[in-house]
């Protein structure tokens, strides 16, 4: 768990995207800080109306990143301008990254009396709490334990209630929800995702973070439950964190990039539209160039839709904290290298959508008098002028994908 201090300018829709933001860090068992000198990470949500703005901001991020040691820039201008900031030793993400890179790579916590939470037409449904996994870098495993899974007809019955309280996205969440059931000696997530699918009602289910190690034993049964369920949105967030078994084995990860290919090779096989979202960790203490390199091919060979890079840093009480570790300036030009391949790779895939017609779910508003929709794969459209078109949150709509940016593409109903 890290503390975190977050600085926001500009507009609503920034302070909005901020309260999303803080709210993810809250759910993962992060806390705030008032001051950057005292957070394991700072966040500086910038904008960019005007040349003296500009100036200010470069100016915040300079003092910010003198104060901390990890320092994220998000925001209007570090998604317009990025290349302003290239020379300060800072994080540049589009908000919605933010969250997963200040996890460091460790499996979100849920506090002990987590129970289902309707966050406008979202659901919440945390399924499990703890994991089965000794990562070296994660402190989560201190305050979560061993996995503990409720009864299958248990989780069931909270999706349903979900769905009859208004949800119209049901996101099945846990520490590794790969694993839920193997503290009582079975896997259980096939089953629960299908019966989850099987209640009556029109809504869309995501399926959180599952470790490659905890989804490789079940992984031929779980792409049938994707098939066969439309409810089932197409998508799994399998977190790889490198391309290199050396660096798997010393990060104690319970999984080899050779399980995780196999995962990918028969989604590939049996889904035709479906969201592959992995992460990947830079700059872990015994990480060499030769592995680092071995991370870019795999990003290179897997071209994940949705990928998460965070620069490694050191988490007090884990046996990674007591690795040396590598100079920053490593760190930062791996993590920008990655980053760089990510972009690329993240606008292809969305470049390749324009001209398809999809159906989307919109979950929550946009900037402006526009929609945030999901399709299928759980791939993000924005729908622009949204009240003119009817279209309201929780709405499904038939849109014709019109344009794109890297990370998400714009849409108009058909």
């Amino acid at each position: 768990m890290a503390t975190y201090h977050i600085e926001t300018y500009g507009c609503t829709s920034n302070r909005g995207e901020s309260r999303r933001i803080e709210r993810s860090l809250r759910d993962a068992g992060h806390y705030r800080v008032d001051g950057a000198d005292e957070a394991d990470v700072a966040i500086l949500n910038t904008c960019t109306v005007v040349e003296k703005t500009e100036r200010n901001m470069l100016r915040r991020a300079e003092e910010l990143a003198d104060e901390t040691s990890d320092l994220i820039v998000t925001g209007c201008m570090a998604l317009a301008q990025g290349e302003e900031f290239a020379d300060l030793d800072v994080q540049v993400l589009h908000w919605d990254d933010v969250p997963t890179a200040v996890t460091n790579g460790e499996c979100p916590t849920t506090t002990p009396d987590a129970e289902p939470i309707l966050d406008g037409v979202v659901g919440i449904l945390p399924i499990a709490r703890g994991c089965m996994s000794n990562c070296s870098y994660c402190i989560t495993k201190f305050a979560t334990g061993r996995v503990d899974s409720p009864p299958v007809e248990e989780n069931v019955a909270k999706a349903r209630a979900l769905v009859h309280a208004g949800a119209r996205e049901i996101r099945v969440t846990g520490q590794d929800t790969g694993v839920y059931g193997w503290d009582k000696g079975e896997r259980k997530l096939p089953e629960l995702l299908d019966r989850i699918c099987d209640i009556d009602g029109d809504f869309r289910v995501r399926l959180g973070m599952a470790n490659p190690g905890g989804i490789h034993g079940i992984h031929e049964e779980l792409v049938e439950v994707f098939a066969e369920n439309e409810k089932l949105y197409d998508f799994i967030h399998a977190p790889v964190q490198s391309g290199s078994d050396e660096v798997l084995e010393a990060m104690r990860r319970q999984h080899r990039v050779d399980k995780f290919r196999e995962i990918v090779e028969t989604f590939d096989d049996r889904l035709d539209h479906w969201t592959l979202s992995t992460d990947f960790i830079v700059g872990f203490p015994t990480e060499t160039p030769a592995d680092h390199e071995r991370s870019m091919d795999l990003l290179s060979a897997v071209r994940p839709e949705k990928i998460n890079v965070t620069r490694f840093s050191k988490r007090p009480g884990t046996e990674a904290a007591e690795m040396k570790g590598l100079g920053g300036t490593i760190k930062k030009e791996r993590s920008r290298a990655m980053s760089e391949l990510k972009r690329g790779i993240c606008t292809e895939v969305h470049a390749s959508m324009v001209g398809e017609t999809h159906t989307v779910l919109a979950v929550e508003p946009g900037t402006g008098d526009s929609v945030k929709c999901r399709d299928e794969a759980y791939r993000q459209v924005i729908v622009t002028n949204a009240s003119e078109r009817g279209v309201e949150v929780g709405d499904f709509v038939d849109v014709e994908i019109k344009a794109h940016e890297a990370m998400y593409c714009f849409g108009e109903p058909v």
